[in-house]
């Protein structure tokens, strides 16, 4: 790779994972202020039958509503997660550009979370999806940026070809 194609490459990928995060964030804050404005605490709307609803929710627990009341071990949790994007951002630095694109959505959903705990206490949250009382946890755009997030890293991580020769720190 020529010098220019390294200082571009060492622009352009810290700002697709910077924008993308941002937007994440920016999505999960307004969808959530919108719940709140709009939707009264545990009320329920339903948006595609009974299959899909916004349901206002506090949840002091992890994604998905698990581990209530832990929002001291949550914010640390946060705080490592936020360090494991910087490590994989800068270990598969010479990766194609999606890669850091999808540490974008992970941590852009980590700050979603992490803004409202340090804010609140607690996380909105505000999709519920299932069929009467079978449901999936309440969660909320960052919760699904992290979930889809890790599962996409997890995958290429797993599937990809490493070449022993590539720098990867």
């Amino acid at each position: 790779m020529s010098s220019e194609g390294r200082a571009t490459g060492g622009i352009v990928k810290p700002t697709v994972l910077l924008l993308t995060a941002l937007g994440i964030l920016v999505a999960d804050q307004l969808s959530k202020a919108l719940v709140v404005a709009t939707v009264a605490l545990g009320e329920r709307v339903r948006v595609l039958g009974d299959l899909v609803q916004i349901w206002h929710a506090q949840n002091r627990g992890a994604s998905f509503s698990l581990l209530q009341g832990a929002t001291i071990l949550f914010l640390v949790v946060s705080i490592l997660s936020l360090g494991m994007v910087a490590y994989f951002h800068r270990s598969l630095r010479e990766r194609r550009l999606w890669v850091h694109l999808v540490l974008g959505v992970i941590l852009g959903g980590t700050l979603g979370n992490f803004v409202d705990r340090l804010r609140q206490g607690y996380v909105t949250d505000w999709l519920s999806v299932g069929i009467g009382d079978l449901r999936w946890p309440t969660f909320n755009v960052a919760d699904s940026s992290i979930v889809v997030g890790i599962g996409v890293l997890l995958l290429y991580l797993l599937l990809a070809k490493v070449d022993p020769t590539e720098a990867t720190a």
